[in-house]
């Protein structure tokens, strides 16, 4: 018995026509949808600031308008978190929706979520809930789930319980849908997007949404509906799987996931099998992340083109410091990026781009004052002076941070279709999360000759921001590479080449069954991607950064 799990959005924004196209591109049990992450429940807080009655994601009313009834009429349900910070709101929506459009339809939703009465000065402070609210909606017939802040990987482990009947100790099944759910989250990044070696991914423009067939056991084939772009296969998976990941243990409140037990083979074209998956009991505190205003920030980027940049640059920081040091913001932070080539062929490749971003808790002191001092440099500074905008008032930034429950203290509750309120209790069976023992490395290439090289020429990286900290997933494709990368890509070597990590904490994680390590690095995004510390705020790219960074690759590799 299968059940096919298909994804139709990553995040709050992505492709509009993308519940149709996996409703009408092939098979599919149960559709899900992701709408959340860290950046966007500060988003939908500073909504429901403005609207009480806001707070979910309204891109999801407009697709559900569109494929409701295609949905009914194919018996396909839909689990999604768009209800964000007000689920309730979302699913009396839904309902009202259904009813003008006149098609029959159950909804139910899951709360508990929202602790933000629990922590004062919060703009909005939620935990992260598993997938055991969704399996009872599921199990008393709902035809649409919407929930608010639940885990990723809970859009997949919530339907698959209820459909095969798995309890809350079947802790290998569930770790195989929380795989599986990973894999899934983030849409086309399972079928392509985003992908290091994406010349090999074939039809890249358009690449389709990805679907998991579940078994009983826990097991799944990884696959996207046919003729649709991009493609599945082990490195495609793998990229994703170590995507927002740490250690051995990817912990979630249904189930502690062993990653260093997943087994990836190719099953066919664009089939990717998972299995093997080993699971632990949960550990016994749930996440819960805190949005907060952290105060208000400004930035002006100065164009220097041409000759003498780095004196260009010295000069305007002079004269800025000069002008701010009359009232000077709580933070300044100047960047220096060196995108001039010389003897240029356009006066764009001929500039550099000097960064100088500023934060305060208040508004006046990043508004009048920097702007005013920018200005007044227009005719008094380096030649050639221009910025590419005009600094503006000041924008409020966000700042985000996770603590943690213990899992009882939240009330996890589904909310039947019929009204019925069903508490949903926490597991008895936890476990504290220990770090699991470095496996043992493989044996290293025996010596040969080797050449200065980009290391993306053997590997590839994906990486992603999890509140402060970044992580970096390197693997490569076959044996001989692992040998080589486990032994040559060590801490101190990636605080080398990654020259902002050299004074923070990098953890390295050792994956031997994906030929994978796992680099974590702690405060990188300073207070997160909403209080924009860094010109990569997310990390996104930090993975395509060390790719291209050099150092010694054996010729045998290249």
């Amino acid at each position: 018995m299968t059940l096919r799990i298909g994804n139709f959005s990553g995040f709050y924004g992505d492709r509009f026509d993308a519940p149709r196209e996996m409703l009408t591109g092939g098979e599919v049990d149960v559709l899900t949808g992701d709408y959340l992450a860290e950046l966007t429940m500060l988003i939908l807080a500073r909504d429901r600031l403005k609207d009480p009655s806001a707070g979910y994601a309204r891109t999801f009313l407009r697709q559900l308008e569109e494929t409701l009834g295609l949905a009914h009429e194919r018996g396909v349900r839909i689990v999604t978190n768009a209800g964000g910070l007000h689920p309730a709101g979302l699913a009396d929506t839904v309902r009202a929706l259904a009813g003008r459009l006149g098609i029959p339809v159950r909804v139910a939703y899951v709360e508990g979520d929202d602790l933000t009465a629990r922590y004062p000065g919060a703009l909005a402070a939620h935990a992260y809930l598993g997938g055991a609210g969704i399996a009872e909606c599921l199990r008393a017939g709902a035809d649409v789930v919407v929930t608010g802040r639940v885990t990723d990987a809970a859009l997949v482990t919530g339907p698959a319980a209820a459909h095969f009947g798995w309890t809350a100790t079947d802790h290998d099944r569930l770790a195989g849908a929380v795989v599986a759910g990973h894999v899934l989250e983030c849409g086309t990044q399972a079928t392509g997007g985003n992908y290091a070696f994406f010349r090999d991914s074939g039809g890249l423009r358009r690449p389709g949404f990805p679907l998991a067939e579940l078994h009983a056991d826990g097991s799944c084939v990884i696959t996207k509906h046919p003729g649709t772009g991009g493609r599945v296969d082990v490195g495609t998976v793998t990229a994703q799987l170590l995507y927002e990941t740490g250690g051995a243990r990817y912990a979630g409140p249904d189930v502690t996931a062993r990653l260093d037990t997943v087994r990836l083979s190719q099953d066919g074209p664009d089939r990717v099998r998972v299995e093997g998956v080993r699971g632990e009991a949960p550990p016994p505190t749930l996440k819960v992340g805190l949005n907060r205003l952290g105060g208000f920030r400004n930035e002006v980027v100065f164009v220097l083109t041409g000759l003498d940049i780095e004196a260009k640059a010295d000069l305007v920081k002079e004269q800025m410091g000069e002008a701010l040091a009359k009232s000077p913001p709580a933070g300044v932070r100047w960047e220096l990026a060196r995108t001039d080539r010389p003897d240029a062929g356009t006066e764009e490749t001929a500039s550099a781009l000097l960064r100088l971003v500023v934060r305060d808790p208040s508004q006046e002191a990043v508004g009048r004052v920097l702007s005013g001092a920018a200005i007044e440099l227009a005719l008094a500074s380096y030649p050639g002076f221009h910025v590419l905008a005009p600094p503006g008032k000041g924008s409020p930034y966000g700042v985000f941070e996770d603590v943690y429950v213990p899992q009882g203290d939240v009330d996890h509750v589904a909310v039947l279709h019929d009204g019925r309120r069903v508490t949903v209790d926490a597991p008895h069976d936890t476990a504290v999360l220990d770090d699991v023992p470095p496996p043992a490395l493989p044996e290293p290439l025996p010596p040969g000759p080797a050449r200065r090289a980009a290391l993306g020429l053997v590997a590839g990286a994906r990486s992603g921001d999890k509140g402060g900290n970044a992580n970096v997933g390197v693997w490569v494709r076959s044996d001989d590479a692992w040998r080589w990368l486990a032994h040559a890509l060590t801490v101190e070597r990636f605080r080398e080449l990654i020259p902002e990590a050299r004074e923070l904490p990098v953890t390295r994680h050792v994956l031997p069954r994906l030929r994978a390590l796992n680099f974590l690095v702690e405060g990188i995004l300073g207070e997160g991607v909403a209080a924009q510390a860094r010109f990569d705020p997310q990390a996104k790219a930090l993975g395509e950064w060390l790719r291209s960074r050099h150092l010694d690759i054996p010729e045998a590799l290249l």
